[in-house]
């Protein structure tokens, strides 16, 4: 193993070993505290642009599984087509693994898909260090990597002026099915043509727009087994067209401001119709933006399996999967809304509702891969509105 030094941007240094690719990356580090489910962070797309940072001490005992692919494009087990996080960074890497469903080592899958691994750091005092500082860039060098930092061959842009939603969101239209199967269009074909391809899919099901700023595959899983179908656009795409019955904005990474055109659509979509909206994570964001609300940044996040938020106006508390760095400012919110979930550790927003509308939306992620999934109910909640 070679020797590897994760640096942040405030100097601090913390050298470990390399188990993955070896290559220089930079980019956000973040840290999350789940205990489990590093195949599906790792593949989850919100994680774009960022070095990814695990609590849990002991990391890759239960392998990968198969990165199989569905007759509609997919994948089996985990949320998205390949990893999107930069690198992963963890106290003990587990050489050996056991499970039922593993295929490879979380290494060997690393080193495929080209992606840094870095085990041996101290990830609590990091993690120490990013609570109280706030989340910041950092650099992954090999040996003293002095060679890259000087010849600028290791850049790091500010990460909240990236539009990552426009690096990971879909560029095509793609037509699911709940009998498995899918259909995807240029970008290019006219609404018309569009509109009638579209219905002779199946005339019957209830038609879902879902948004795409970066969506975990589990998401459309969800909706798929209610019988819908989804169709699902980029993040720029001018849906408003098209005919369906709801409109789903889907998580993503990066900073909601750099999506102006997603909020415009949403926006013009609020003002033509009354159809159900539901929003995950990003799509709370942007759903909130489109209703005149402002977002902030948080100052660590919230990336867990085990954050707590409560039902407005309830005493009904739930345990959620949240990765988000950013956060809507309930103070801004309209006179026509309301807050939905409020989370029980920092008081801050974590979903808003129409007081009219059939339109909410969730910070957290119902859909919860890999857990848990006390939530998922709103998924039910959302379709039961179509009409």
């Amino acid at each position: 193993m070679r020797n590897v030094t994760l640096i942040l941007n405030d100097g601090s240094r913390f050298h470990g070993k390399s188990f993955g690719y070896e290559k220089p990356v930079a980019g956000e580090v973040v840290f999350n505290t789940a205990m489990t489910g590093y195949p599906e962070s790792l593949t989850d797309p919100s994680y774009a642009g960022q070095l990814m940072t695990l609590t849990y001490p002991l990391v890759g005992n239960y392998g990968v599984p198969p990165f199989t692919v569905e007759p509609n494009g997919l994948a089996t087990f985990m949320e998205s087509e390949k990893i999107h996080a930069e690198a992963i960074i963890v106290s003990d890497y587990s050489e050996e693994y056991s499970h039922w469903n593993a295929v490879e080592s979380l290494a060997d899958w690393l080193k495929r898909e080209q992606v840094p691994g870095i085990t041996g750091i101290d990830t609590r005092e990091l993690t120490k260090v990013l609570r109280e500082h706030g989340v910041m860039m950092g650099r992954i060098v090999f040996d003293n990597g002095q060679w890259e930092i000087d010849n600028g061959k290791l850049t790091m842009d500010n990460y909240a002026t990236v539009n990552y939603v426009d690096r990971v969101s879909c560029k095509e239209i793609i037509s699911y099915l709940p009998d498995g199967t899918s259909r995807s269009f240029p970008l290019t074909t006219p609404i018309a043509q569009l509109n009638c391809q579209l219905s002779t899919f199946n005339f019957q099901l209830k038609k879902v727009v879902l948004v795409d700023c970066g969506v975990k595959t589990n998401i459309i899983r969800c909706l798929l087994k209610r019988d819908v179908e989804v169709i699902r656009v980029p993040w720029d795409y001018d849906f408003n067209e098209l005919e369906f019955d709801g409109l789903f904005i889907s998580n993503g990474p990066g900073d909601p401001d750099t999506c102006d055109a997603a909020v415009q659509n949403i926006r013009k979509a609020m003002q033509n119709t009354k159809l159900p909206i539901f929003g995950i994570c990003m799509g709370n964001q942007l759903l909130s933006k489109a209703g005149g609300a402002r977002i902030y940044k948080l100052k660590y996040g919230h990336r867990s399996h085990n954050q707590p938020v409560r039902m407005v106006g309830t005493e009904r508390c739930f345990i959620t999967s949240q990765n988000h760095g950013y956060a809507v400012d309930n103070n801004t919110l309209g006179a026509d809304w309301e807050p939905l979930f409020i989370n029980m550790n920092d008081g801050s927003n974590e979903g808003i509702r129409h007081k009219t509308n059939p339109w909410f939306s969730a910070q957290f992620h119902p859909e919860a891969a890999s857990g848990p999934t006390d939530t998922e109910f709103l998924f039910d909640e959302f379709v039961n509105l179509l009409k």
